[in-house]
């Protein structure tokens, strides 16, 4: 079995490398970035494949991670989730998440910038 995982936030998807070779314990240790613009109750989904050549991929399970958690401490500490198919536990996929907020766009009182100008004045 060659294994990768498809994971989904939202409308974003990214995917990890093929861990060719790996049969059913792979190990990825990979970072994917997603951008968050609501921290209102969401979940990873993880779609985990199998790649073949010639042929389309097998689908080899699912698991969801709800996010609230995350959100709410910053870190969700490495974790065994099920791993889903047809209605059945078919193993286990482990994974940590960590939340770092991106510092706003916004108003910056300390930059000098007021409403997108720049404060002039007269002495």
């Amino acid at each position: 079995m060659d294994p990768y995982v498809i994971l989904s936030y939202r409308s974003q998807e990214k995917k990890s490398s093929v861990a060719a070779g790996k049969g059913s314990n792979p190990e990825w240790n990979e970072t994917f970035l997603f951008d968050v613009s609501s921290k209102d109750s969401a979940e990873l989904k993880i779609k985990i494949m199998d790649s073949d050549s010639g042929t389309a991929d097998d689908f080899v399970g699912h698991a969801s991670i709800s996010l609230d958690t995350l959100f709410q401490d910053g870190e969700i500490p490495a974790t065994s989730y099920n791993v889903m198919k047809d209605d059945a536990f078919c193993g286990e996929i482990r994974l940590s998440l960590n939340f770092t907020a991106q510092k706003s766009r916004g108003f910056d009182p300390t930059d000098g910038n007021i409403g997108g100008w720049r404060q002039s004045g007269r002495d």
